[in-house]
Order: structure tokens, then C-alpha cells, then sequence
């Protein structure tokens, strides 16, 4: 899926209609690899991005320490753009929807096709022309090592189960009653099904209440929901 601004994700939840809150939801893995990309932004980016949302952290503050420092201090405009504008080293996951990392700079490595012709050397290389530092033997090319998934975090052979405090785990029939004895439902009737679509706004809400809430699902989701009603 790609990440567009159009991008829509969508989750079932589990309501509690008589507490008011989500048990918990069923995502698929867009949901999740969604989720997970949170865990891969840098500090810089996350603030960067939510300093329209009525952040309260000191964080915030240090962030405006940075941009608003005069140039005569800072040793030079790229050492600002690192704080400010901080590169994710997960480039290669290109597949995540709603990747948080539209407007800043990804890192780009290049393939390190060469290396070094002695077996027992671990030196590569994306330059063709170089010899191998520690042999002085010329590289040559090879099979690139092992590179990261391009389809995301986890695999698509399950439904997965999203706690309202965002602990994620593989969806069970047995683990669902199980969670209903957890939370003490003795009735049925007061559960609710609602399926929420959701897209970049709701995706900074769930970045935002996801340092602020142990109920983050309820936070995000709840209010719009009692007020279709």
C-alpha cells in the first residue's frame, strides 16, 4: 500500500458501551506495520511533528532551542538539520502506509556489491575501484549481503489484537474470552463492534496519545464514536 496522503487504514474495535472505552481492536497487518513504524522514528521527527498538537513535553522546548538558536552559534546549517530533521535508518521499508516520514530526508545506502576477494576479510564496499584496506587485494563483485524487508514489519497470516495500550499480539478466539474475563464482562450486551477508518490526522493523534495515554485507542476513537450517536 502506498503512503499518500489519501491513505486510509482501518481497525474493528471492541467497545465497552456501559465504561465507555475500548477493550480492544482487531487490525490486520497494515494496522500493525503502521504501529510498529512508530517505534523507528527518530526523537527530532516525532517532535517535529507534533509541535501543532499542543505538545507539553520539555522536549518541545528543546526542539525550539534548536531551531530558534541563531546560526552564530550552531557549528553549521547540517549540524541543525540533524536535530531538526533527524534521517531514519529504515529507508528500505518503503511499503508502511502512513509512514510519519514524508517530509524528511531518508537515508539512502547504497548496495555494497564489492568486496574484498580474501575469504577470511568481512570488508565491503559499493565502490568498484578501491582495494580492500586491510589486504590491499582489489575488490570484486558479489552477491550484496542479506537487506532488510521492502513489505513492512510483520508477516500477513494472521488477524492481530491491539490493546488499548497498544500491546500488540496475534488474535485468538481463546484469547479473546480470555480478555473478556480479564476485564470482568459479565454481559454480552453492553459490547459493541465499530470498524474506524483512519488516515494522517488520526495517525498523529495515535503518535500523540501513544506518550500520553494508557488508553490510547479509547482517546483517539471514543469521542468521535459517541458523537454519531
Amino acid at each position: 500500500m502506498s503512503a499518500t496522503s489519501d491513505t486510509k487504514l482501518s481497525m474493528k474495535l471492541l467497545i465497552d458501551t456501559k465504561a465507555g472505552k475500548v477493550l480492544f481492536a482487531e487490525a490486520d497487518k497494515d494496522c500493525v506495520d503502521f504501529l510498529f513504524h512508530i517505534l523507528s522514528l527518530p526523537v527530532g521527527t516525532v517532535v517535529s511533528l507534533l509541535k501543532e498538537k499542543g505538545m507539553n513535553w520539555c522536549l518541545h522546548n528543546l526542539y525550539k532551542s534548536v531551531e530558534n538558536l541563531n546560526d552564530t552559534y550552531m557549528k553549521s546549517n547540517e549540524a541543525k538539520n540533524i536535530l531538526l530533521k533527524p534521517k531514519s535508518s529504515i529507508g528500505i521499508i518503503s511499503s508502511v502506509p502512513l509512514r510519519l516520514l514524508n517530509d524528511f530526508p531518508i537515508t539512502q545506502t547504497a548496495p555494497k556489491n564489492y568486496k574484498c576477494p580474501n575469504y577470511s576479510c568481512s570488508y565491503y564496499t559499493d565502490n568498484p575501484n578501491v582495494y580492500c584496506p586491510h589486504c590491499d587485494e582489489f575488490v570484486v563483485n558479489v552477491a550484496p549481503p542479506a537487506a532488510a524487508t521492502s513489505t513492512g514489519f510483520v508477516k500477513e497470516v494472521v488477524t492481530y489484537m491491539v490493546m488499548d495500550d497498544l500491546v500488540v499480539k496475534p488474535m485468538s478466539t481463546i484469547s479473546s474470552i480470555t480478555l473478556l474475563n480479564k476485564f470482568n464482562v459479565k454481559d454480552v450486551g453492553v459490547l459493541h463492534e465499530k470498524v474506524v477508518h483512519f488516515g494522517m490526522e488520526e495517525a498523529l493523534k495515535l503518535l500523540k496519545a501513544s506518550f500520553e495515554s494508557k488508553a490510547v485507542l479509547t482517546s483517539v476513537f471514543m469521542s468521535s464514536i459517541q458523537a454519531e450517536k
